[in-house]
């Protein structure tokens, strides 16, 4: 599923907000249905809890609190730091590298969807999977592919029933910070995680909400939303064609939709954690292009078949 601060956020209209919230709660419905025994999230982060002084590609926490951000959840999660450190130990032997956290900080990209999904983030026991999606150089999609399937293939011994969540938007290209262009203030937050004040959090939700005002009604310099290149990954998913993401230029999908479009990994990562038991099916087919949101945004839930 997709994420947004700006649901958090005044700006999005009612009847947006009303079609977004229909299609969580069908989804909180297949979870409830479900009654996962342990989540495994794969989320990015938006320079909350990884910056440039060290930007692993994959990190997989043993222990975790989300940073409170655009009013999400703050504080520890319930990570079961036996199981997680031995999803680590598998993924390594699988022989993908992925570096791993005793005290990962998650920001709205992991917490919104567990607040959605079960009204609390503390609800179930969680293992929070980074994939940098943000932060670049960025390895290539083959790589997340195959951290999903090693994550998935482990997952398979457990013998419990596991819900894996994918969190990240669609198309979309937000005012995210880099490091080639960002100003002496923003470099100290992007390389060295230098903490946010009250006002500098304050000052950033409002230039969001403000970015998404012009974004919505046609001004301001982002680039636009890609209805069509959305419709085609989400085709990619359903129709079980995840292999034809090894193939894709790191540069053309952020021509085609944008910067922040790199999010898909963590949907890539998650199917390739389903399709490790072989077929599956998807249901839930929600998308829509919510210029609101800066974001293209989508819903799946699938079942291995």
């Amino acid at each position: 599923m997709s994420h947004s601060p700006l649901l958090n956020l005044p700006g999005p209209s009612q009847e947006l907000l009303d079609d977004i919230e229909s299609a969580i709660a069908a989804a909180r419905d297949f979870v409830t249905a479900f009654d996962p025994e342990l989540v495994v999230t794969f989320s990015p982060d938006h320079y909350n809890g990884f910056f440039y002084n060290v930007m692993p590609p994959f990190c997989i926490a043993t222990a975790a609190e989300g940073v409170g951000d655009y009013g999400t959840h703050k504080g520890p999660l319930d990570v079961p730091v036996e199981l997680a450190t031995d999803c680590a130990r598998a993924v390594l032997d699988s022989g993908v590298d992925v570096a791993i956290s005793a005290a990962m900080q998650v920001d709205h990209g992991t917490v919104q969807p567990l607040q959605k999904l079960f009204g609390e983030a503390t609800a179930k026991p969680v293992i929070p999977v980074f994939v940098n999606s943000v932060a670049t150089p960025l390895g290539p999609l083959s790589r997340v592919r195959a951290l999903g399937a090693a994550v998935g293939a482990h997952l398979a011994t457990l013998g419990k029933r596991v819900l894996v969540v994918g969190s990240g938007g669609l198309s979309h290209d937000p005012p995210v910070p880099t490091l080639a262009t960002a100003p002496p203030a923003a470099l100290e937050r992007i390389v060295h995680g230098k903490p946010m004040t009250t006002e500098q959090r304050q000052a950033r939700q409002a230039a969001v909400i403000e970015a998404a005002r012009e974004f919505a009604s046609g001004q301001g310099s982002l680039a636009p939303l890609n209805p069509d290149w959305d419709h085609a990954f989400l085709d990619l998913l359903d129709t079980q064609r995840l292999a034809e993401v090894d193939g894709w230029d790191n540069g053309w999908i952020a021509a085609q939709a944008g910067n922040s479009a790199h999010e898909v990994r963590t949907w890539v990562a998650a199917f390739a954690a389903l399709a490790a038991q072989g077929s599956y099916e998807t249901g839930n087919h929600f998308y829509r292009a919510a210029p609101e949101l800066i974001a293209g945004f989508a819903i799946r839930t699938a079942v291995a078949a």
